[in-house]
């Protein structure tokens, strides 16, 4: 009895100190490996080893910056005024979450919502009900351009107001040349530049539910009117790549545009900002951003080794 009670007290004393060591434990933990995810050379010096001639790419105008301190690595046709897609739906999914919009609201899809322009198909048929937040998870995760038309639709003052809404965003975000007919990316007047639409990406980024929800890699809604589950998978099939580390995604695909893709991406521990437009092929997106990475990380391994011979000399 006297040996239980004197080991209940020993913990008594001795926990707290227990507790807070492997709290410090945690935190240092975590603070090595946010210094170890650091970029392991500065961008100065790992601009001086990409070569632009041997990053071949099937989009027709890209970009490629560096997060961190907004470093431009690479750009093609980059101030081109181009269609965008759903690249729109970024946009979208700003204003909503800007005006606090009940995220818990149950919106049932009509037939306003359905595509008039492209004839697009869709998930989600009339009469489904979806939250507002659901229908934000197909809109970027899915690119489903209902769930777009029905968040705009049901945005306080209608479809114009919504519209308008993006507009003025892209206008306080100083994109000028990016402008919004509708919410989805259907209309061929959604325009934008490559180096604007990395600087939308940036802005997306500071949502950390678009971060969530646009790299969902595969999941399901419940349609409230049913109780039916919807399955979906993401359009860019590198977010469920285990090699690679997306953290905010979205395509876009119209005849006018052509195949497109933005993320924020880590590679070789550096964030990057990946803009393509208007891709050849269907698949071309993704070639072109794994042959991004492998130029990335070849340049990077070559600025190492000129970096620490420099910091030893």
């Amino acid at each position: 009895m006297f040996k239980r009670l004197s080991f209940f007290i020993l913990v008594l004393l001795v926990g707290p100190a227990i507790a807070e060591n492997q709290a410090s434990q945690l935190s240092l933990s975590a603070v090595s490996t946010s210094i170890s995810k650091k970029p392991s050379v500065p961008v100065a010096v790992l601009i001086d080893k990409l070569n632009p001639k041997r990053l071949f790419l099937r989009s027709s105008s890209a970009v490629i910056v560096d997060s961190l301190d907004q470093t431009l690595l690479f750009e093609r046709e980059a101030d081109k005024v181009m269609s965008i897609a759903s690249i729109t739906k970024l946009m979208t999914a700003m204003v909503i979450i800007d005006h606090e919009l009940a995220l818990d609201e149950p919106i049932r899809i009509k037939r306003a919502d359905r595509d008039r322009l492209r004839g697009s198909r869709s998930r989600l048929s009339y009469g489904t009900i979806l939250t507002r937040y659901d229908h934000l998870k197909m809109a970027l995760a899915a690119s489903e351009n209902r769930a777009s038309a029905a968040l705009a639709r049901t945005f306080p003052g209608g479809k114009k107001a919504f519209i308008n809404a993006m507009n003025q965003k892209a206008k306080s975000l100083g994109l000028k040349h990016t402008r919004f007919a509708d919410s989805s990316g259907l209309h061929s007047e959604n325009v934008s530049t490559a180096k604007e639409l990395a600087r939308l990406v940036d802005a997306a980024f500071d949502y950390p539910l678009i971060r969530k929800l646009s790299t969902v890699g595969k999941d399901s809604v419940t349609d409230l009117r049913s109780g039916w589950k919807i399955e979906f998978l993401n359009t860019n099939r590198l977010v469920r790549a285990k090699s690679w580390d997306i953290q905010l995604s979205k395509t876009g695909y119209i005849a006018d545009a052509g195949y497109c893709l933005v993320m924020r991406t880590e590679i070789e521990d550096r964030p990057v900002t990946i803009v393509l437009l208007n891709s050849w092929g269907k698949l071309s997106k993704f070639g072109d951003s794994n042959r991004i990475k492998r130029w990335l990380k070849r340049a990077e391994k070559r600025a190492l080794v000129d970096f620490v011979q420099a910091s030893n000399s």
